[in-house]
């Protein structure tokens, strides 16, 4: 019997390492589609108000596969100012954490093409809390009382970004709670981030039409516990048929690829991510989906 603990003891612990491996991939989106999910500077950058829904789950028959769902809002205030609304649910096995941000940014104009300075701020709540239901032992032990018992975390993420028609730089600050006042850091120990930053150039394959353009991008995260993840990726953009074909390489023996189709009113965008390490003894990848509305952008 003691054999029999110990095999499931392991078990249960290599499950757990990898979903908490799982999750350093965040949404594809946050490199094209929705890089405001990511990054406060670009809340209101484009006209209207945009409304963005993002599912994530791994493709996995084993109980407790980490799953993400997205809901953000933005809208341009004027020329130089936008708000947002970020919010996020994860939950992998018994851990579930939700983070409700409002953002303010401020756009500022350095030239003729589209050139700016962008700068956000995002201030909310960051609450983790173990879910019973998901819970097989004994719901009475002290430290599952004691860990939903702490209150809800006042976060932040600071970012900063220069965009033109063809040039895109940003960096990100996030979770300033645990990152900079080091608060809050028992929930959270490991598998956050703690810097991000990425770069890409637009380059126009057919001339003054720009029926065909191409955007390679490469970012590189910080993570807590972790080696540093390097993403390399390239987003190929058929605007005659409002389709986008991308792939994303992320260091930590994964990549991705995704298609979008974005309208004038409204974008559609669907994703893959496939593992090459030894996660793959464990689930068949991830998938992820997004629906975006524009309003009010004529």
């Amino acid at each position: 019997m003691r054999h029999l603990h110990t095999c499931l003891l392991a078990i249960a612990l290599l499950l757990i390492t990898n979903c908490c491996k799982a999750q350093l991939n965040p949404y594809q989106a946050i490199y094209y589609q929705n890089r405001y999910l990511n990054n406060p500077a670009m809340a209101g950058l484009d006209k209207g108000l945009n409304i963005n829904l993002g599912y994530q789950q791994q493709w996995s028959s084993f109980p407790g596969a980490p799953k993400s769902q997205s809901l953000t809002a933005e809208y341009q205030a004027t020329d130089k100012v936008g708000f947002g609304l970020n919010i996020n649910d994860n939950q992998s096995g018994i851990f579930r954490q939700t983070r409700i941000m409002g953002s303010y940014a401020y756009h500022l104009p350095v030239g003729d093409r589209n050139q700016k300075l962008n700068f956000g701020l995002s201030l909310g709540i960051n609450n983790s809390r173990l879910n019973y239901d998901a819970i097989n032992g004994d719901l009475s032990d002290i430290k599952i009382q004691q860990y939903n018992q702490q209150k809800p975390n006042v976060d932040g993420d600071l970012g900063l970004s220069y965009t033109s028609n063809k040039l895109f730089i940003e960096a990100v600050l996030p979770n300033l709670n645990t990152n900079v006042f080091n608060r809050g850091s028992q929930r959270q120990d490991i598998d956050r981030t703690v810097f991000f930053t990425a770069v890409s150039y637009k380059f126009n394959l057919s001339g003054e039409t720009s029926a065909f353009s191409l955007e390679p991008l490469a970012a590189l995260r910080e993570i807590k516990g972790f080696t540093d993840i390097f993403d390399a990726g390239v987003n190929f953009r058929m605007n005659n048929y409002h389709l986008d074909l991308q792939t994303i390489y992320h260091s930590n023996d994964n990549f991705g690829f995704g298609i979008a189709f974005d309208q004038q009113n409204y974008a559609i965008n669907f994703a893959y991510n496939a593992y090459t390490g030894q996660i793959t003894s464990y689930t068949n990848g991830a998938f992820e989906i997004g629906i975006k509305l524009k309003l009010f952008n004529k």
